[in-house]
C-alpha cells in the first residue's frame, strides 16, 4: 500500500503543478473567482470520514463488531456523500456557470485535477462499501485486519490529497 500510495501521489503532483501552472492563463470565462464556492459541506463530510475511520478501527481492534460496522459505515456514508456534493457541484458548473473540460485552461485542469480525486474517492468508497458488506455477512476474520489497516491508509491518503487540492483549486486559484 504504501508503495501505492508514493505512485499515487506522483500522479497527483503532475496534475497539482499542471493546475498551478495554468492559474490565471485562461483567455476567456468562467474563471475560478467567478465560479467556485469553498467546499465546505465536501470537506466536512471527507475530512470527517478521517475521524470516523479511526474510530471504526479502534473498535475493530477491541474486538466490537457491532461499533465497527457503526464507524465504518458512516465512513462509507461520508464518502459517498462527498461523491454526491462533487456531482452536485459539477451540475451546477456544467448548467448553470456553463464551465466544461473544454470551456478553457481553468475548465480542464479544475475537471482532470477534481476528478482524478473524486475517482480515487469512487475507489475508497468501493473498497469500504466492500468490507462493510464483507463485515456484516461475518466474512471478515482476524486475519483480515490488515487489508482494513490498508484501506485506512488510502481513505486517509484520499483526505490528505483533497487538502491540497482544496488549497490550489478553492483558495488560491479562486482568489487569484
Amino acid at each position: 500500500m504504501i508503495l501505492v500510495i508514493l505512485t499515487e501521489t506522483a500522479l497527483f503532483t503532475i496534475f497539482v503543478v499542471a493546475y498551478l501552472f495554468y492559474i490565471g492563463k485562461s483567455l476567456s470565462g468562467p474563471y475560478p473567482r467567478d465560479v467556485l464556492h469553498f467546499p465546505w459541506l465536501g470537506s466536512i463530510l471527507l475530512f470527517g470520514s478521517s475521524g470516523t475511520i479511526v474510530a471504526a478501527e479502534h473498535h475493530l481492534k477491541r474486538g466490537s463488531l457491532r461499533d465497527f460496522h457503526l464507524w465504518w459505515g458512516i465512513t462509507f456514508a461520508a464518502g459517498v456523500g462527498f461523491l454526491f456534493w462533487t456531482a452536485n457541484e459539477w451540475v451546477h458548473l456544467i448548467y448553470h456557470e456553463r464551465l466544461t473540460i473544454s470551456t478553457n485552461l481553468f475548465g480542464s485542469t479544475f475537471y482532470s485535477l477534481v476528478g482524478l480525486h473524486a475517482s480515487h474517492v469512487l475507489v475508497g468508497a468501493f473498497l469500504l462499501g466492500l468490507i462493510l458488506v464483507m463485515s456484516v455477512t461475518g466474512r471478515i476474520q482476524d486475519r483480515h485486519h490488515e487489508h482494513i489497516t490498508m484501506i485506512s491508509w488510502y481513505w486517509h491518503f484520499v483526505d490528505c490529497v483533497w487538502a491540497v487540492v482544496i488549497t490550489v483549486v478553492y483558495i488560491i486559484s479562486a482568489n487569484s
